[in-house]
């Protein structure tokens, strides 16, 4: 089997219902509604999958009428996202689409302010926010940096690559999650909130259609929090083996050292070096899967358990509490 399935922080959903209560919304509801409970949110550990996240958004948008997720000085109309979004897709090129987005949520969006800029080889997009004390754990700010980036990338069909992330704020205590939504270098303690990147890509044309767009934003915003991990060179050649690997519990650092051309010596030191080990990496990729396979209620845990690779439910069961805190059998029925 092939392991491509990643999860979430629970830190953003807590975030984003923090928003929501202020709001009034009926909390209940839209744990509900994303298969969330009490249980999962109070654990820090847990992670979750990117449909509940999306589920969690697209319901704080539907039931507080807010694009802005309830973290905004002012609310964005539900819906105002997919105005611009038809707006700019006739756009020729990248480079008209931010232009235009721009201006549009400028106009109509008093919660943030946006802008783009062009200088020398590099082009910059920034973003701030009017009333950032409205986001203390950074969640709009996050989600909208996604956006920002991951929907012009779809517009022309490839992925923008990202020179570096900006913020304002000191490192938060998710840091590591920014790896997973930024494929480029975090940097903290910045004048503005921003991300840039080469601008010869500018000229990329758009190759979505009206009718692809439909669809689009149908899902949205699930497409943007899967993964797009921006890792140093060794553990990022490892994930990958690892990810797709038809037996991942039988693959070793010698194989994966054989099949990049070095020692197996050589790869622990550069892993260390990074910051990182093998088996750290092993457990990372397992731990996202079987927090996807938990989520498909009619897959026994014993089943999870040989998918995975563990002999027997204990020991499943054991890794499992080691990685997110809670056992296999809690995770799934906190989510029913």
């Amino acid at each position: 089997m092939s392991y491509s399935h990643h999860s979430v922080s629970i830190h953003f959903a807590n975030a984003m219902l923090k928003g929501a209560r202020l709001k009034g919304l009926n909390e209940q509801q839209l744990m509900l509604e994303s298969g969330l409970n009490r249980e999962l949110l109070s654990n820090h550990e847990v992670r979750i999958t990117p449909m509940q996240l999306s589920r969690l958004v697209q319901s704080i948008q539907r039931h507080g009428d807010d694009d802005y997720i309830c973290l905004g000085s002012q609310p964005s109309r539900h819906g105002v996202f997919g105005v611009m979004a038809k707006l700019v897709i006739h756009s020729t090129n990248l480079r008209e689409v931010y232009k235009h987005a721009v201006h549009f949520y400028n106009l109509v969006v008093p919660a943030s302010h946006l802008s783009f800029t062009e200088s020398g080889d590099t082009a910059t997009f920034t973003l701030t926010l009017t009333d950032p004390d409205k986001d203390p754990d950074f969640a709009l700010l996050d989600y909208l940096l996604l956006l920002w980036h991951r929907f012009p990338s779809w517009l022309i069909g490839q992925r923008i690559p990202l020179k570096q992330v900006s913020f304002r704020h000191s490192k938060p205590a998710h840091f590591e999650e920014y790896r997973l939504m930024f494929p480029c270098p975090a940097v903290y303690n910045q004048p503005v909130n921003s991300f840039s990147f080469d601008r010869s890509i500018l000229s990329a044309p758009v190759v979505q259609t009206q009718q692809n767009l439909s669809s689009y934003l149908r899902r949205a915003p699930l497409d943007w929090f899967k993964r797009q991990s921006y890792y140093p060179v060794y553990t990022r050649k490892v994930i990958d083996y690892l990810e797709s690997s038809d037996s991942m519990a039988d693959t070793s650092m010698e194989d994966i050292a054989g099949q990049i051309h070095t020692t197996t010596r050589t790869l622990r030191r550069k892993l260390d070096e990074e910051g990182t080990s093998f088996q750290d990496l092993k457990d990372s990729v397992r731990r996202d899967e079987a927090i996807h396979l938990l989520s498909q209620p009619n897959l026994p845990i014993s089943r999870i358990a040989r998918m995975l690779g563990f002999a027997e439910s204990a020991a499943f069961t054991r890794a499992f509490k080691h990685w997110t805190g809670i056992s296999p059998s809690t995770y799934r029925k906190s989510k029913s």
